[in-house]
């Protein structure tokens, strides 16, 4: 028996055929996590561990995402197998830039090697230094889990706010909601964060990981709001 990372196929390949091209030097980073928020078992004891992480493109995705359903009890805290449960898988729907990330590695392991090692590992410095860089900024993320997404679009309807710029994803406990900042209405472009930002107290903003859409996130499958 195996891990279940895909839960749901169809919404899966939407998200990754909804995912912005890419560039040249330009990927998509993935990080699979343990959360002891969803683990009713009250065996994890770190709230958030960090499993496994990767890049990928488009085009290998999937089958990237499939590789990481190995067998049941293969994944673990301090020696312990994390439940199916408590698995979420995220992604940086913005892309990241392996350009800016292998300068920025250079400059991180020039500092390293003039001091004495202390544990570093220099394949996850490189990861580290990718999950930061990113390259193009095309989406603004909301992180809303104290207000329902109804809520939210009533009052974007009395705003002037263009609906073709938004993109709501509901996810456990909450729901994401993207901005697509090339579609703003130039009319618009000084004004409408303040305008979201009155409409309700999102939690976390900005260049944020997002639970991937079709993939675990505890028992859940998150999913684009129509």
């Amino acid at each position: 028996m195996n891990y279940k990372i895909i839960l749901n196929e169809e919404r899966l390949i939407q998200f990754i055929d909804w995912l912005p091209i890419l560039n040249s030097a330009e990927v998509y980073y993935v990080c699979l996590f343990s959360r002891s928020k969803y683990d009713s078992t009250g065996t994890l004891k770190s709230d958030k561990q960090q499993l496994k992480r990767f890049t990928s493109t488009k085009e290998f995705l999937f089958e990237k995402i499939k590789q990481l359903e190995i067998e049941m009890g293969g994944y673990k805290q301090k020696h312990i197998a994390v439940p199916q449960e408590s698995l979420t898988l995220y992604i940086t729907p913005n892309p990241r830039n392996l350009e800016i990330a292998t300068k920025n590695s250079l400059k991180k392991f020039a500092d390293l090697i003039t001091k004495s090692y202390d544990g570093y590992n220099p394949h996850q410095e490189v990861l580290s230094q990718i999950q930061v860089s990113c390259s193009r900024k095309i989406f603004f993320d909301f992180d809303f889990d104290t207000i329902e997404p109804e809520q939210i679009i009533e009052k974007i309807n009395n705003t002037k706010i263009n609906k073709d710029c938004l993109t709501f994803i509901m996810t456990r406990g909450g729901f994401h909601l993207l901005i697509e900042l090339n579609k703003i209405n130039q009319s618009l472009k000084n004004s409408w964060y303040k305008t979201i930002m009155s409409i309700g107290n999102s939690d976390v903003r900005g260049d944020n990981l997002l639970p991937v859409p079709g993939c675990c996130q505890g028992n859940f499958s998150p999913y684009f709001l129509k």
